[in-house]
């Protein structure tokens, strides 16, 4: 048999185990051999890229939509042909390990994610050939992390919404809303203040409700698959009287493990929003729903960010400043 097993792995350079761009990736590839064998070559390869596949019936048609987008591969070989006539190498029983380092590169790549109908991946491939065999093969998966540019001024942005519905169906009155958050972006675990101006004019009791949900969407051959879930609800401190008017601020935290918002991959985006219902008896609930990117935790502000200060009277705007492609 000779080869007995090929395995691969690679050492952490933070606590939470993640890479960045630019970042130096070492590792090594362990191949056991239980007794002499020739080998052809040993060679590793990291590479990076996002996958999307879902079907669709349409009557008794099926039809499968899948697309990918490949973002870096590159491959080393640890073992390169010898100079022999059959160029072999010869390995003895026991374990022979072979260490390697790849610098990832200075471009704009997603972060790893895993989806309902896609994923993006980064892996190490190790690959053992010899001759007259099929190649043996080990991977390991590493998680990447996009690096964003911190400087930008629509990442500080602070986002506005308002909303206006009249009640009817056995009540009256008038209900509005504006909701105010200091800024679009935030980090995993972080906490989000949501600022909640509401006028119960009508004659039944609200509930305000908050939410950050995730928007997944896939992209394939022109066609788009939507799935969204909700990260986690608030409710109001208590319930709104009819005629009664209150400020009030919902602190809601984002997961620390929550995957960062994904806006640079062309098959694949991963969408978050901070919505806010007024729950109202017997009629349609308004809301509004501002645009949330969530950053990863590695990531820190610049020294010199200033956090977006509220004014004392906000113009509140019919839609939030961000063109942003709302579900």
């Amino acid at each position: 048999m000779g080869i007995k097993s090929i395995s691969v792995d690679y050492d952490a350079i933070n606590e939470r185990n993640t890479f960045s761009n630019g970042d130096y990736l070492s590792g090594r590839v362990s191949v056991y051999v239980s007794s002499s064998t020739r080998i052809q070559s040993l060679s590793i390869k990291a590479k990076g890229k996002a996958e999307v596949l879902w079907a669709e019936n349409y009557d008794e048609t099926t039809v499968t939509y899948h697309d990918k987008e490949k973002y870096f591969s590159e491959e080393k070989y640890l073992l390169k042909k010898g100079n022999s006539l059959d160029g072999a190498l010869d390995l003895g029983p026991g374990r022979h390990v072979y260490p390697f380092t790849f610098q990832i590169p200075h471009k704009d790549m997603p972060s790893s994610f895993k989806g309902s109908f896609g994923k993006i991946k980064y892996i190490l491939l190790a690959k053992l050939s010899r001759s007259l065999h099929v190649a043996k093969k080990a991977k390991t998966h590493f998680t990447f992390i996009s690096k964003t540019n911190m400087a930008d001024p629509g990442l500080t942005t602070p986002q506005y919404g308002s909303k206006d519905k009249d009640v009817t169906f056995f009540a009256s009155g008038n209900i509005s809303m504006n909701i105010f958050t200091e800024r679009m972006a935030y980090h995993q675990g972080e906490e989000v203040p949501v600022v909640a101006e509401i006028v119960n004019s009508s004659t039944r009791k609200i509930i305000p409700k908050f939410y950050i949900y995730q928007k997944q969407s896939f992209f394939a051959l022109g066609r788009r698959k939507v799935v969204t879930k909700d990260i986690l609800k608030e409710k109001g401190h208590k319930p709104m009287e009819s005629s009664t008017r209150e400020t009030m601020t919902q602190k809601l935290t984002i997961p620390r493990e929550l995957p960062p918002s994904i806006l640079n991959c062309r098959i694949l985006k991963v969408e978050y929003r901070i919505k806010t219902v007024l729950s109202v008896s017997m009629t349609r609930d308004p809301h509004i729903k501002l645009p949330l990117i969530v950053l990863p935790q590695e990531h820190d502000w610049p020294t010199h960010k200033q956090e977006a200060a509220r004014p004392e009277k906000m113009p509140w705007p019919e839609k939030n400043n961000y063109h942003y492609d709302c579900l």
